[in-house]
């Protein structure tokens, strides 16, 4: 009887040996948690997408009543844009580490970088104009309809161009480069975004807008769950 059971306590450690070799280390778990680069830079344009909600829905309340848009609020959500989507996203990841693999890639994604670039450049110049016409205490009536068409172009423009980059440019770019390229650039894209903003730039970004969310009165998701369709 003893011998059985110290034959099955044999077993049990054997197998339980052998599972342990077989699940990854701690090493490869924290590996496994780390943001990569192609996720980076999809979750970036997250932030500014919810950036660009924030376009939208101002655009309206300025056309109806300019009185209504703290221009603060409006300022920060286009100092974010400036600072986390054109300095950073766009400057320091897309132009200097992406487009220009893209360029020398084979068929019609090649094409895509020129257009990018002069859509970043457009943008910026839309971010400047923001900025200036919201850094004052109010929005001058005479500012809201030319603000409101600023936004209008800018969410336009950057819908479809962030949504070609999440659908073809990133994942074009990750089929190009190697394993060890990619980890590479995974360890790169994690450096700039210290070198630029400290431990934690992302969370920093999504606290931002959260609070500016807030501050509009747009932060409960709840309130855009679309209505049912009409009965046919």
């Amino acid at each position: 009887m003893l011998a059985d059971i110290g034959g099955v306590s044999s077993a049990l450690f054997l197998m339980n040996k052998a599972l342990a070799s077989e699940m990854p280390g701690k090493d490869e778990q924290e590996k496994g948690k780390e943001v990569t680069a192609v996720e980076d830079l999809m979750r970036e344009h997250g932030v500014l997408r919810r950036a660009l909600f924030v376009y939208s829905e101002t655009a309206g309340r300025l056309r109806s009543d300019p009185s209504q848009v703290p221009p603060d609020a409006l300022y920060k959500t286009a100092k974010l844009f400036r600072d986390f989507g054109e300095d950073y996203h766009e400057k320091k990841l897309e132009e200097a580490h992406i487009f220009p693999v893209i360029k020398q890639s084979a068929g019609p994604v090649s094409d895509y970088p020129h257009i990018l670039i002069a859509q970043h450049t457009r943008g910026r110049e839309i971010t400047a104009f923001l900025l200036e016409k919201t850094k004052g205490a109010k929005i001058e009536y005479s500012d809201a309809g030319p603000l409101a068409l600023a936004l209008e172009a800018m969410v336009r423009m950057y819908r479809p161009h962030a949504a070609r980059e999440d659908t073809v440019v990133f994942p074009a770019w990750k089929q190009i480069l190697t394993a060890e390229q990619l980890d590479e650039m995974n360890e790169k894209f994690e450096d700039i975004e210290h070198e630029m903003f400290g431990q934690g730039g992302f969370e920093k970004a999504v606290q931002q807008i959260t609070d500016i969310e807030k501050e509009l009165g747009l932060a409960d998701l709840k309130q855009f769950t679309a209505p049912a369709p009409p009965s046919l």
